[in-house]
């Protein structure tokens, strides 16, 4: 019973990585680390699309630059095929619009190669639980996009100010142990909080929330 139990912690993984010399690195991160167990990896995104919906994998790590079809476009193709996987999108440009083509792909994350091991494990624990991990300076041009848009009609006017709060902590990409930190609030209650905004936007993802918020038309807080 306990290994069984031990199993469902582990976090399956795969990567689609073209450099043979950053999959190789990247399959000894998973590897030594008893969290992760990596399933497979493939060198472009051909291979990924006809093999990875037959893996029951929880995250993908995707560069974006691959040769032939690329990673945003893997991604949009498989999503659909793949809901409930975690895309993380692995790249070495800080471009804000391939981030944000990545995110309309379907992508949960944008992290730089130059990442350090420790911290791309977590961000694929981050996404594991819900998150959205991506560097600071990302979420900036992220949030930048938006309000430069033309603000439709808002949801957000239904929240109460203390989910507001969450969603703009949300919408800063802080991590969930940050923002119950942040606000001084348990895991219950941020939980709560979240599935509340996520009814009340009509929404299925922190993603789908923060683009909501982030394109609101600017009214007072409630």
């Amino acid at each position: 019973m306990s290994s069984v139990a031990a199993e469902k912690k582990v976090i399956q993984v795969a990567l689609v990585e073209d450099d043979e010399e950053i999959r190789a690195n990247l399959t000894h991160v998973f590897r030594r680390s008893p969290d992760f167990r990596l399933l497979g990896s493939f060198p472009d995104a051909e291979s990924a699309m006809v093999d990875l919906p037959h893996y029951p994998v929880d995250a993908v790590l995707m560069d974006i630059n691959l040769p032939g079809i690329d990673g945003v476009e893997c991604v949009r193709r498989l999503k659909p095929r793949m809901p409930k996987v975690q895309f993380i999108m692995l790249t070495i440009y800080e471009d804000g619009n391939r981030l944000f083509k990545s995110l309309m792909a379907g992508a949960n994350g944008y992290m730089l190669k130059r990442t350090s091991p420790a911290q791309l494990l977590a961000a694929v624990k981050e996404a594991h639980t819900g998150g959205v991990p991506m560097t600071p300076e990302m979420a900036r041009r992220v949030a930048k996009y938006f309000q430069d848009l033309p603000r439709p009609d808002s949801e957000v006017e239904r929240l109460t100010r203390r989910e507001v709060d969450v969603l703009e902590q949300l919408a800063k990409g802080y991590r969930y142990k940050e923002i119950e930190e942040n606000l001084q609030i348990s895991t219950g209650t941020l939980r709560s909080y979240i599935t509340n905004v996520y009814e009340k936007l009509h929404v299925h993802s922190r993603t789908e929330a923060v683009v909501k918020y982030l394109n609101r038309p600017e009214q007072p807080r409630p």
